[in-house]
């Protein structure tokens, strides 16, 4: 996919720049969690989303409230997207009372449904089966929500997110399939695994619309959003946008990625989302100390709740079998 720098428009400088942050908070969030895990201080399974986060940040932008988020395992950056505090999210990974579980979900399982995230799942693809139960409910409650569920490009060769499709397509459901396609089912390419690696396509043969767009294009996953969004509102059924992008860490901490070439990884570094919006904002007029200013205000904010985080107390063992469901 070939990129370009452009000018921002005038009217949309100061979002660009809201968004930038934001992106940029996410980016340092997740980088805080890996140095927590590598010191032990986090324990368990931890996938991040470094250099996926245009995908989070712009589709949440287009979000309206009631709108529900069902994420993969690799959910961070869409929590925070949502609105969830970062401090509530580092308590959580921490087994910390002030987590948004209460620090019982850990990094693979948490959920924040006051914020519209109604969680992770580590079983590839299962959270599109869910999202269309969220969406049939919306739709016989009538209340002009949607529902975003997410799931990489592995998961689209997982039968149960074709048949969610399917379910969603005939009952015309409020749902954005949203595939972030980095290129890679874990640690195989997808194009190996697949006849045609131009997964839109498949939306076809549900009868659905299926695009293809810039995932790093902050902006662009905005707009693309809000279009598809205004569509599913009025009835016109789901749809599938995958997202191209690329993650610059591995599928897990402790992945050496051996399977990528040190070019290819190099490569994926200048293309990444917040280095191009910090260009297209400096080609708008902004000056480097504001976009600068901009990256110390997000560590500013990390650092702090990452010591409030930190200082909270450990989930208490005596509560262990409390919120359980059993059938």
């Amino acid at each position: 996919m070939q990129y370009s720098i452009e000018p921002i428009n005038d009217s949309e400088v100061f979002l660009a720049k809201e968004l930038l942050e934001q992106m940029i908070r996410i980016r340092l969030l997740e980088e805080r969690i890996a140095d927590l895990r590598k010191s032990g201080e986090i324990q368990g399974s931890v996938h991040l989303c470094i250099g996926q986060e245009a995908i989070y940040s712009g589709s949440c932008a287009a979000r309206q409230p009631g709108d529900r988020v069902f994420s993969t395992y690799r959910g961070h950056g869409w929590a925070h997207a949502c609105g969830v505090p970062a401090e509530a999210i580092l308590a959580e990974l921490l087994a910390r009372e002030t987590g948004v579980c209460a620090g019982r979900g850990g990094s693979a399982y948490f959920s924040a449904p006051e914020w519209g995230f109604f969680g992770e799942n580590s079983i590839v693809g299962a959270g599109a089966p869910i999202a269309c139960g969220a969406a049939l409910a919306s739709t016989m409650a009538r209340d002009g929500s949607l529902t975003i569920t997410a799931f990489g490009d592995g998961a689209m060769n997982q039968g149960g997110v074709f048949e969610a499709m399917n379910f969603a397509s005939y009952l015309k459901l409020p749902v954005i399939f949203l595939c972030e396609n980095n290129t890679y089912a874990e640690l195989t390419p997808i194009a190996d695994t697949v006849r045609d690696a131009a997964l839109f396509k498949r939306a076809r043969a549900f009868g659905m619309d299926g695009v293809r767009i810039d995932g790093n294009d902050i902006l662009g996953v905005k707009q693309c959003m809000e279009h598809f969004a205004q569509k599913v509102r009025n009835g016109h059924g789901p749809v599938l946008i995958e997202m191209m992008t690329q993650r610059l860490v591995g599928h897990y901490i402790g992945d050496m990625q051996s399977y990528r070439t040190v070019r290819e990884i190099a490569d994926a570094k200048l293309h990444e989302p917040i280095l191009r919006l910090g260009q297209r904002l400096q080609l708008s007029g902004v000056s480097d100390a504001e976009v600068q200013n901009i990256h110390l205000n997000a560590a500013t904010h990390i650092d702090a709740a990452t010591a409030r985080a930190l200082r909270a107390p450990l989930a208490s063992t005596d509560t262990v079998m409390e919120h359980l469901y059993a059938a």
